[in-house]
């Protein structure tokens, strides 16, 4: 239920969660015109206004993914923008960067603009990441002073990697000029261009062509380098592969600019799920080795790892419900992810509960340059209330996509989402 706050909201008998500490915070919350007004203790019984008990909840403020798919233009049947920021305050979040593989793709000022004003009236902010290269072909860069002046927050080719090192370099330079952060798809496409899994024992067993762990850690090298050369700040999209993690780590000790996400596809699930050939499981990078999991699982307990994304990649059932050489990669992750993170990090305590929310709420805010939200008396209010420890089964009853194409049906995950809030409304679960 969506509503926009048109009388006082008192939230009480949450908590606030303290992302520095960890420690939470009995509080209760009024908002009023879309702001925080008051935290402290109110008294239900003289409160003027729409009362809710959030009694078991933890307030944070509003999570962000920096990397989904809206498919909106071009590809509506799988995804609008719409839905996907409805699949977006499901999962948690008030803000979302889209990916420019759309058709057209993003990377002209008119697509930028669309893109905006048709997320104009969503809870859920939008911000557009436009391509490095026009018609993403990774020949010739955009024209990217335009593109941040119509509201593009980064730069990125997502799915087509920049194969040509010259243009990346002009690509790094060029938004260096305007502190623009370059997202790269790090994948060498001569090695991994026939390719469906990752390649290894069990490629070999399924008689899948393979996909080399190189094909990603070749191209993590070079952009490295070339950040290094360039100055320029580099964040490397869905990081996979154990010789990738290590490779960033050295960079990050040698104060190269560069930073990195992880998916939660690549933390819940391996190659050793794909013995029933399920499309579903198909996607890129692709799911590596246990190994590959431990060495992310350990990136991000040293800090290696910045930044938790989704990678939410809707495609139709027509395009998914075939052999598995020729599905195309993606799967869906706003819903899940706050839910896989906290089973899969949090509760075997690679992280605590403050430091995985950080790398959701304020790492990606601040690898964007985008203000991070502030829970406190008279900031607009932002912020998404959840039980870390209560569970729930993800559903197609549930599910807010217009596409289907996860594993994840029937799985049990800690993260009970009450609601979120942001933009002067109040959305309720």
């Amino acid at each position: 239920m969506e509503t926009y706050i048109t009388t006082p909201v008192l939230l009480s008998g949450g908590a606030l969660l303290d992302l520095q500490t960890n420690e939470r915070h009995p509080v209760d919350l009024v908002v009023r015109n879309g702001r925080i007004d008051r935290i402290g203790r109110q008294e239900r019984a003289s409160f003027n206004g729409e009362v809710h008990d959030i009694s078991g909840h933890l307030i944070v403020p509003g999570l962000i993914d920096m990397h989904v798919h809206l498919r909106e233009p071009g590809r509506e049947d799988e995804e609008t923008i719409e839905s996907g920021c409805a699949a977006a305050m499901a999962g948690g979040f008030t803000a979302v960067c889209c990916m420019p593989n759309t058709n057209p793709p993003c990377d002209r000022q008119e697509v930028v603009r669309f893109i905006k004003k048709r997320s104009e009236d969503q809870l859920v902010e939008v911000f557009p990441i436009a391509a490095i290269t026009k018609q993403r072909e990774g020949k010739e860069i955009t024209e990217m002073a335009d593109l941040l002046r119509a509201g593009a927050v980064a730069f990125s080719d997502d799915g087509s990697p920049v194969q040509n090192a010259a243009v990346m370099r002009h690509a790094l330079e060029y938004a260096s000029m305007y502190g623009a952060l370059v997202i790269d798809h790090c994948e060498d496409e001569p090695l991994s261009a026939s390719g469906h899994m990752n390649e290894g024992r069990m490629s070999t067993r399924l008689g899948l062509a393979g996909i080399p762990d190189i094909s990603e850690e070749i191209m993590i090298a070079r952009d490295i380098s070339l950040a290094e050369y360039t100055g320029g700040r580099i964040h490397i999209a869905h990081l996979s592969t154990r010789k990738g993690v290590e490779r960033i780590r050295r960079a990050k000790e040698a104060g190269i600019q560069v930073t990195c996400e992880v998916t939660p596809h690549h933390l819940a699930l391996n190659e050793e799920m794909l013995s029933q050939y399920d499309t579903n499981l198909k996607m890129g990078p692709p799911l590596r080795t246990p190994s590959d999991q431990e060495a992310l699982l350990a990136g991000l307990k040293d800090g290696t790892i910045d930044v938790f994304a989704s990678d939410h990649a809707p495609h139709s059932a027509e395009e998914k419900e075939v052999e598995f050489s020729a599905a195309p990669n993606g799967i869906l992750g706003l819903q899940t992810m706050l839910g896989i993170v906290l089973s899969k990090v949090v509760q075997p305590g690679v992280l605590s509960l403050a430091d995985a929310l950080t790398k959701m709420i304020i790492t990606p805010r601040t690898i964007l340059r985008l203000e991070v939200p502030q829970i406190r008396e008279g900031e607009p209010a932002n912020f998404t209330i959840l039980n870390p420890e209560k569970t729930w089964t993800m559903n197609l009853g549930v599910n807010r996509s217009r596409s289907r194409n996860m594993p994840y049906f029937g799985w049990t995950l800690p993260g009970v989402l009450w609601g979120v809030c942001n933009k002067g409304r109040l959305w309720i679960a």
